[in-house]
């Protein structure tokens, strides 16, 4: 089953990162698993180019859904564009999605995933408004 990435999203984030050589597994490509580390890693520079810290303190932005849909296997050698986008933005949670390319191919995208992050007030670990200097970065 795919899920379906809406069109009307607003890009946030770029950045490169390396395909590994562990990130493969015995069948000589990139192990599933491993392409939900990279929508982590594009989502944790995200938070931090925000000015947030991705490490707990008493409120913070979390995952609590994520998905993946694979249309190409990677492997090593290479090197990945992520690009970061924000979908639809609700009172305590915003759609996230990370679109994968290779750089020498950046227009055919490997995969496509996304996450349902929300505002968390730590001290009784529950979904939270939005913050209004939060909501004027996602914006």
């Amino acid at each position: 089953m795919r899920i379906t990435i809406p069109e009307d999203r607003k890009l946030v984030h770029e950045m490169i990162m390396p395909i590994r050589w562990g990130d493969m597994d015995a069948y000589g490509h990139v192990n599933n698993t491993v392409y939900f580390r990279y929508m982590e890693q594009a989502r944790c520079e995200w938070i931090t180019s925000l000015g947030y810290d991705v490490a707990p303190g008493r409120e913070s932005m979390l995952m609590i859904n994520g998905f993946c849909n694979f249309f190409q296997q990677l492997s090593y050698p290479g090197e990945l564009i992520l690009k970061t986008s924000i979908g639809a933005i609700g009172r305590t949670s915003l759609d996230l999605y990370t679109s994968m390319a290779l750089t020498t191919d950046p227009e055919v995208e490997a995969a496509i995933g996304g996450a349902t992050m929300v505002w968390v007030d730590l001290t009784t670990n529950k979904s939270a408004p939005w913050p209004e200097h939060v909501l004027q970065q996602l914006r």
